[in-house]
Order: C-alpha cells, then sequence, then structure tokens
C-alpha cells in the first residue's frame, strides 16, 4: 500500500511540471569534435608503433578495431584529454627507457 502512495504522489509531481511547463534542466555534455577524435587516433596510432603493439607493415586491423571500440564508447572532451593524457605519459616512459 505504501508503495502505491509514493507512485501516486510521484506522478501527480510530474505531472505538475508538465502542466506548468517545467523542464529539468539537464547538464549538456560536451562531445569532441571528430577533429579531435582524428588527432587522439593519430596520437593512439603513434603511441601503439613506438611501444610495438602494432606492428608498422600492418597497423590498420588493430586501429579500425580500436576506432570502433572508441566510437561505440562516444567519449566525452574530458575523457579524452584524460586518454590523450595517458599516451602522453606512456610516450615520456618509453623516451626514458629507450635513453638508459
Amino acid at each position: 500500500m505504501a508503495v502505491q502512495v509514493i507512485a501516486y504522489e510521484v506522478r501527480m509531481a510530474w505531472l505538475a511540471t508538465q502542466e506548468n511547463g517545467e523542464q529539468v534542466e539537464h547538464e549538456e555534455t560536451p562531445y569532441p569534435l571528430v577533429d579531435d577524435l582524428e588527432r587522439f587516433y593519430g596520437h593512439l596510432e603513434q603511441t601503439l608503433l613506438a611501444t610495438g603493439f602494432i606492428r608498422e607493415n600492418h597497423p590498420g586491423q588493430v586501429m579500425n578495431k580500436l576506432r570502433r571500440l572508441f566510437t561505440r564508447a562516444r567519449p566525452e572532451s574530458q575523457e579524452l584529454n584524460i586518454l590523450r593524457g595517458i599516451l602522453a605519459s606512456i610516450e615520456q616512459q618509453n623516451k626514458g627507457n629507450k635513453a638508459e
């Protein structure tokens, strides 16, 4: 019975907001532009080549699958920046190891 009362009250409150024309504002999530994604893919490929994860002769298969993966994931701009930071950190580590 209590669940029905709560459900009724929630429904009535929702209907009241609809009648008053009130809209709940949702924060817009900024998504990266196509150019930003392309720069990320270039950075990713360059880093994966430098670490030896993909072969220079055949980067296509892995990169195509990674592109599809990130397209499905649809990262936000901030998430893409985090990934770019990770790649930059890997590059720095890789350069430090080669210098030794």
